[in-house]
């Protein structure tokens, strides 16, 4: 191979691997001179704090996506940790530090029900987790009677500021170092990649299937369920309908970051750069006073696009 070949081949293979990264980069060059207030510290802190919630359920996500499977209760999920936590706390009165934890433990119970529904049960993960969604949502009502409830102080402050940093980038970021560490520090991690590579290739192997899943989909639970605490935060209640169609932005961050929906590709750097470039993206439009009705399309666009060269780039990686 002569190297003017090697070079672009290496220049090929970091474009498929960092595309959604030079696209953020592109398209906050575009809105920078598009309008002048995109480019300003307040506003690029608020695409943080838009990001932040997203980010920490995509988080979640990338280790079920990782192992080849999808969860599309994590939305719910995140409802409902943030109303256990506001519930437990205005009606029946616990302390607040206890309905924080109520509410993490909540997703992770989530989480442990879906994955041995996958993983003993058998069950499609489209299935247990659409069963899950349902579930988690009707609880959510349940709990509420359809009206906000207030949060308790001891979750606030995940909404508040320390300086001039929001404590949901905090958050956030503090989540992505945990996703991080996980996936490519630990032998569950390498397990996930396992399971997404071939699963039955890692079963052969000694790999323990049903725990590994159990322990994707209960760490996916905690996550969206932190998410959800975050979101209660930002509004000093919890709301019934919260985190309505957050799963569908969780896996589209996953996926532009560069996540494979056939398993064993994927990393926490990629998701945070595939939430944020969401974020910049809605930011973006509504700087540029386009309808919200346009901005749902023009994700729609973003998610198919992603998908198409995720499809593109497996093809090219198998070749």
């Amino acid at each position: 191979m002569t190297t003017s070949a090697s070079t672009s081949h290496r220049l090929s293979g970091w474009l498929l691997n960092n595309g959604a990264l030079v696209g953020l980069l592109i398209l906050c060059a575009g809105l920078s001179l598009a309008t002048p207030h995109f480019i300003s510290a307040d506003n690029l802190l608020n695409v943080g704090v838009q990001a932040a919630t997203v980010a920490i359920i995509a988080f979640g996500m990338t280790f079920v996506i990782v192992t080849g499977g999808i969860d599309l209760s994590v939305g719910a999920v995140a409802a409902l940790g943030g109303m256990v936590t506001a519930y437990f706390w205005a009606d029946l009165g616990l302390p607040g530090w206890v309905t924080v934890l109520l509410g993490l433990a909540t997703g992770l119970v989530c989480g442990m029900v879906a994955g041995a529904a996958i993983a003993v049960g058998k069950l499609p993960a489209f299935i247990a987790t659409l069963a899950m969604m349902s579930i988690t949502r009707g609880l959510t009502l349940v709990l509420s009677q359809g009206s906000p409830v207030a949060s308790p102080p001891a979750a606030n402050w995940m909404g508040e500021d320390i300086g001039v940093m929001p404590m949901p980038i905090v958050m956030m970021a503090l989540a992505g170092l945990v996703c991080w560490f996980i996936l490519s520090r630990t032998v569950l991690g390498r397990s996930m990649y396992a399971l997404g590579g071939n699963l039955e290739a890692a079963r052969l192997s000694g790999i323990p299937v049903r725990r590994v899943l159990l322990s994707t989909y209960a760490l996916c639970g905690v996550f969206a369920a932190l998410a959800g605490l975050v979101m209660t935060a930002r509004l000093s209640s919890a709301q019934p309908n919260a985190g309505t169609g957050y799963e569908l932005d969780a896996i589209a961050a996953v996926v532009i970051g560069g996540a494979s929906l056939a398993g064993g590709r994927g990393g926490a750097w990629g998701t945070l750069v595939g939430a944020i470039l969401l974020a910049v993206i809605r930011n973006g439009l509504n700087l540029l006073n386009v309808s919200s009705f346009w901005q749902q399309i023009v994700i729609g666009i973003v998610i198919a696009l992603a998908v198409g060269f995720d499809v593109i780039r497996n093809k090219t990686i198998s070749q």
